[in-house]
């Protein structure tokens, strides 16, 4: 699999975007290869509509076919990449872009309150409960502070994931990064 999808065109964002489409592509990411029927049945939704939209999945480069998994009937599609980026400067730079960023925002943060109500309807240990979360802060940053602290958020999942790889009480987990600047009532329309 490969590291990221880095995706430059609005429209393509667009696809991914779609709510069954990001849900279909989650799946195939967390939980590995999969046929139409079977995600059919995790999403609630008819095989005919899953296979349409991983075939718009598969169109873009998201997904492919597994070779290693063959079921007789049906293709069994696996995800491309462990996850998608873009930049979001640099897609902003038309209403269509602005509107596709906007949109995948969305998407994601439908896709945390999915992931926290899941969480609070089963019962974890101590430990889990504990660990499991979120929090916000404030601080003051410039951009670059914010990008780096993004960036050296990423390093330290990494690290953190090699260094605990094999432990029995490992679970995947879903990690969440965020960071927006605060808009003040006295700020002026130009500082947005």
């Amino acid at each position: 699999m490969e590291e990221r999808y880095k995706i430059n065109d609005p429209q393509v964002l667009k696809v991914v975007a779609h709510p069954l489409r990001v849900r279909l592509l989650g799946l195939l990411r967390s939980d590995g290869p999969a046929t139409a029927s079977e995600l059919g049945r995790k999403v609630g939704e008819s095989s005919g509509s899953t296979s349409y939209h991983l075939r718009e999945l598969f169109k873009y480069g998201f997904i492919e076919e597994d070779p290693d998994r063959r079921d007789g009937r049906e293709r069994r599609w696996r995800a491309r990449h462990r996850y998608t980026s873009w930049d979001s400067s640099e897609l902003s730079g038309t209403d269509e872009g602005r509107e596709a960023v906007r949109i995948m925002r969305m998407r994601q943060v439908e896709t945390l309150a999915r992931i926290v109500e899941d969480y609070d309807e089963r019962r974890w240990s101590p430990e889990w409960v504990r660990a499991a979360g979120l929090s916000d802060d404030f601080v003051e940053l410039p951009p670059a502070g914010l990008m780096e602290f993004g960036e050296r958020v990423e390093e330290l999942v990494r690290e953190l994931a090699a260094r605990h790889a094999g432990d029995p009480d490992a679970r995947q987990v879903h990690i969440w990064l965020g960071g927006f600047p605060r808009t003040r009532d006295d700020e002026e329309e130009q500082d947005r």
